[in-house]
């Protein structure tokens, strides 16, 4: 009993953490999914161990029901919470539903098990609650470690949810109807073996179906079928459009945690923003790009021929390597990454920037050429201490570049900036659309030039091709327009602690 405990709460802890993980993958907002969680599956398992009091008259038959019924829902709930995502576009309302239902069944558990440990091993209250919680913590930290460095790396997602299920299954139901198989009477004994088997084959007919479900939902989502579609460190990558570019014909467009990242039609006029009048008042032979791994702001920067070497820090290894190898996206970066100047470290750029980098490396130019802030999600790339580490990073006269989203979001980037102690000048990204969106949310719209000292003045390089979006006199206008929205005083900058 006590090892049936042991895997059930191991099994718990994994559907936990699937909600989680899937929810900051579809939604990029880890933080906010954390909390609906954790806050909703706490209650739920309240209310769970309150309404199991009235069912432990017939603890193994009602232990057996539970944890098959607990098996199908958290085995099925990550592909059910695709479906929703990709079809219905209710992914929170659906979130929030099986967080709910899944609290409520592992809530179940404990007065259950109790009830079934004392008829065991009859011995006082106090020490019988010892043995089980024992089981039960040990359990969860079983299953807080095979998620991340077995089940994820080696199943997936949809395919971990599964296995557990399957497990949770054989573990709950099978062995409490064997162990007490006298509670039942012979026709619910079989009814419950009967269930128990065919939970067992829905959760196998899921994993037979998952390719086709995800194929689908792509479909719908991306509107075509996507070309490629790789799973990354930080969520998933998929490319649509032709493999080989086909002029007027339908562009690329990559898509990262189902938002667009870049469509090839236009995507220049944002990595031209980032890129061209930051490399234009400085020294420019050393760049790091912070981010960057489609190779499309690199693209921009290896047009300058004076740069002399780029350091790209990317926190996913497979973007640069799809960027390398798919034809249609190679072509669209200008085949960056085979440039002898270029070098990729993969790491967190926060981290890296703390603790990875030679103390005493310096740079011209410092792209951030990161996912724009959407809620708490991603705030790290835009608080204060982020932007102190890069300008620490910066030559004397160096610069950095980093997006801004539209609205007040703009102002606190600046405030983030001017609290690092560096100057800065806004100036909007030309045109709309996906160009001006590296997030995919609809929410960027301006890049920031910074630098120590006076505010870095507008221009653009003569050792470059002239770019298609930009013109001096474009750019110093359109920032001079922006900064006469400037409120004064500015609004707080994010940090760490306090992310807006």
């Amino acid at each position: 009993m006590l090892l049936a405990a042991f895997i059930c709460a191991a099994c718990g802890l994994v559907y936990e953490l699937e909600l989680v993980a899937l929810g900051g993958y579809l939604l990029g907002d880890s933080v906010t999914q954390t909390s609906v969680v954790l806050s909703v599956m706490v209650f739920a398992m309240g209310v769970g161990s309150l309404a199991a009091k009235r069912f432990t008259h017939r603890p193994a038959t009602s232990f057996a029901l539970v944890e098959c019924s607990l098996a199908l829902v958290g085995g099925l709930s990550v592909l059910v919470l695709y479906a929703c995502w990709a079809w219905l576009g209710r992914y929170q309302l659906a979130l929030v539903g099986l967080t709910c239902l899944i609290g409520l069944l592992i809530g179940a558990e404990i007065p259950l098990l109790m009830t079934l440990v004392q008829r065991v091993r009859r011995e006082e209250a106090g020490r019988a609650a010892a043995d089980l919680f024992a089981a039960d913590y040990v359990g969860a930290l079983l299953g807080g470690l095979a998620f991340p460095f077995l089940l994820l790396p080696h199943l997936g997602q949809a395919g971990g949810a599964l296995l557990t299920g399957a497990v949770n299954a054989v573990a709950g139901g099978a062995v409490v109807l064997w162990l007490f198989r006298d509670e039942p009477a012979p026709r619910t004994r079989l009814l419950l073996w009967t269930g128990c088997g065919a939970v067992l084959a829905a959760l196998a007919l899921a994993a037979a179906c998952t390719g086709a479900l995800e194929r689908a939902a792509r479909s719908a989502l991306y509107g075509a079928a996507p070309r490629q579609a790789v799973q990354g460190s930080s969520g998933e990558i998929v490319l649509t459009g032709p493999r080989v570019p086909v002029q007027g014909g339908e562009p690329l467009r990559l898509y990262l945690d189902g938002r667009l990242a870049a469509c090839g039609s236009d995507e220049y006029r944002y990595h031209e923003a980032l890129v061209h009048p930051a490399l234009a008042g400085a020294g420019g032979a050393r760049v790091l790009l912070l981010g960057g791994g489609d190779g499309l702001a690199l693209r921009e920067v290896l047009r300058h021929s004076r740069v002399g070497s780029v350091l790209v820090v990317t926190p996913d290894p497979a973007l640069p390597r799809l960027a390398r190898t798919d034809p249609a996206l190679a072509a669209l970066g200008g085949r960056s990454f085979a440039d002898p100047r270029v070098r990729v470290v993969t790491a967190d750029p926060l981290a890296w920037l703390r603790t990875g980098a030679d103390p005493g490396d310096r740079f011209d130019v410092v792209l951030a050429d990161l996912p724009a802030p959407l809620r708490a999600a991603r705030a790290e790339y835009h608080a204060a201490e982020f932007y102190g580490l890069a300008a620490a990073r910066l030559t004397a006269d160096g610069r950095l570049a980093v997006p801004a989203p539209a609205g007040p979001g703009l102002w606190t980037v600046e405030a983030g900036l001017r609290a690092a102690g560096l100057s800065t000048v806004p100036f909007p990204v030309p045109g709309d659309g996906p160009a001006c969106d590296p997030a995919g949310s609809g929410a960027v719209a301006a890049v920031l030039l910074a630098a120590r000292g006076a505010s870095p003045e507008l221009a653009l390089a003569g050792d470059a091709p002239p770019p298609r979006s930009l013109t001096e006199s474009g750019l110093r206008a359109a920032a001079a327009r922006l900064a006469s929205r400037r409120p004064d005083p500015l609004p707080p900058a994010d940090t760490l602690l306090d992310p807006h």
